[in-house]
């Protein structure tokens, strides 16, 4: 496990809310899978390069999510990335959204979300790449 915390700030729009101007649940989903990608990208790896270069790409394979609090549309929302265990084939992620522009703002939603590394081409589970676990461990 790693104490190493990424944050992403998100803003809510119409586009994110039902009716009531409430997020939709299912957009909590997205919001982490976009903190993913910049997490990945902060570290220099972008998922294309990398499907590319590697052959190989991360797919999410389960996640469990608990929703506390709503986010209304124009909330400021600060989303969370911390890495809980890496795995030869996946990793255990952590995740929040917090209200809020800056840490220590009221959680929302937190959930487990585990990705797995699998060949692009077959969607076979693979072993991640040393160089690109290396990164991921030690940013």
């Amino acid at each position: 496990m790693t104490a190493d915390v990424f944050h992403f700030p998100v803003r809510v729009y119409w586009e994110d809310t039902d009716a009531g101007g409430i997020v939709f649940y299912v957009n909590y989903l997205k919001f982490f899978e976009r903190a993913r990608t910049e997490w990945l990208r902060a570290r220099g790896i972008g998922q294309r390069a990398l499907k590319d270069a590697s052959g190989g790409m991360f797919v999410v394979s389960a996640t469990e999510v608990r929703y506390l609090q709503p986010a209304r549309l124009d909330d400021e929302l600060l989303v969370t990335v911390r890495v809980e265990r890496f795995g030869a084939a996946s990793l255990l992620l952590a995740q929040q959204v917090l209200a809020g522009p800056e840490p220590g703002g009221p959680v929302l939603c937190e959930g487990s979300i585990r990705i797995g590394w699998v060949q692009a081409d077959t969607l076979r589970p693979a072993r991640i790449p040393p160089s690109v676990l290396n990164v991921l461990e030690h940013p």
